[in-house]
């Protein structure tokens, strides 16, 4: 049948109703958990007392506004960033099953930042500033690794970060083996991932990172697309396949260092959110990746939530990492024994 003006200008109408249709369900569903964010805890919150001036005596308004607002909003910018930056990476090498710490960036952050805690310099944003460094440097290494004669090849690049990541493992398994009990212990806080109750200009520095790395992902979501086809079928159709995994992968390096400087190591957001929103609403990259950011928000949300409220039954407040892996785990294992054929491009 012969594409006439008029069909694909209802094609783009019913297109871009969709991208709105679908994001706006996710936004709502964010919402929903944000609010739950807000309102559940181990603390019961006196919502009378909050908008009722004269029963307020300023706790219910300290433990919402200093204490659940800023975590609820840094598990909205990790979620979404781990998320976002896992739709890059299985773009990257064509696998859904990839993960943003597969490729070594996370291990690189966790090592910086493991190192300044061993020493001693856990001063208010030092600790995430080594992490990022050296999730910087690994990217820098890794990338330089995997480039030869012009070309990035995606399978030295994931081999690269296997290897990198258990080097990685083991020099924080020896400083755990070196430093006091105390500082083991708080490495091990910090490995298992944590979300703190940071200040709202770290999470400015955040957000902005965010919005920038998603913008620059989005702007390559058509490109995206053709890697999915192959490098040759990607070229063939105008694409600069090097340029394109070069803004790929530093882009998504920039915002998992970001979120991993802050909030330690997360697991299982970045590969089981985007695994979901693909099966649900297709492999397409400029739909896939904001609802994919959107989803990995609302998974944080809700795993935080989660952690807060069984707090009674620990006696102890879990790190989120530990709800992540132990709700995506089985998940992650029953979606690939029920889509086996499904788990590589092409």
């Amino acid at each position: 049948m012969t594409s006439t003006p008029s069909n694909r200008a209802t094609s783009r109408i019913l297109t871009t109703r969709r991208f709105i249709g679908v994001n706006l369900v996710f936004v709502g569903i964010v919402c929903a958990a944000f609010v739950a964010a807000l309102l559940f805890g181990f603390t019961t919150l006196d919502l009378s007392a909050l908008v009722d001036p004269t029963r307020d005596d300023g706790h219910a308004r300290r433990i919402l506004i200093d204490f659940r607002l800023p975590r609820a909003l840094l598990a909205v910018e990790v979620g979404a960033a781990l998320a976002a930056a896992g739709v890059a990476f299985q773009s990257l090498l064509r696998n859904p099953l990839a993960d943003p710490y597969i490729l070594g960036v996370s291990g690189g952050a966790a090592l910086g930042g493991t190192t300044l805690i061993a020493v001693g310099l856990t001063a208010p944003l030092v600790v995430p500033l080594g992490a990022y460094a050296g999730a910087i440097a690994t990217s820098f290494v890794l990338f330089a690794a995997a480039r030869t004669a012009g070309r990035v090849s995606t399978t030295t690049l994931l081999l690269s970060g296997v290897v990198f990541n258990a080097f990685a493992a083991a020099a924080i398994m020896f400083l755990k083996m070196v430093v006091a009990g105390d500082k083991a212990q708080e490495l091990l806080y910090w490995l298992m991932g944590r979300l703190g109750d940071e200040s709202y200009a770290t999470l400015g520095v955040i957000a902005a990172y965010l919005v920038v790395g998603l913008a620059i992902l989005f702007s390559q979501s058509a490109a995206m697309n053709a890697l999915h086809l192959g490098e040759d079928a990607a070229a063939a159709l105008g694409v600069n396949v090097l340029r394109t995994r070069r803004v790929l992968f530093w882009s998504a390096s920039l915002i998992v260092a970001g979120a991993v400087a802050v909030s330690g190591m997360i697991g299982f957001v970045g590969i089981i959110t985007p695994h979901l929103v693909r099966r649900t609403i297709g492999s397409d990259a400029r739909l896939l990746l904001p609802v994919s950011a959107l989803a990995g928000a609302a998974f944080m949300l809700l795993s935080d939530t989660a952690s807060r409220l069984l707090f009674p039954v620990f006696g102890t407040l879990a790190p989120v990492g530990v709800v992540t892996a132990f709700v995506g785990g089985p998940l992650l294992i029953w979606l690939i024994h029920r889509d086996q054929k499904g788990l590589i491009y092409g």
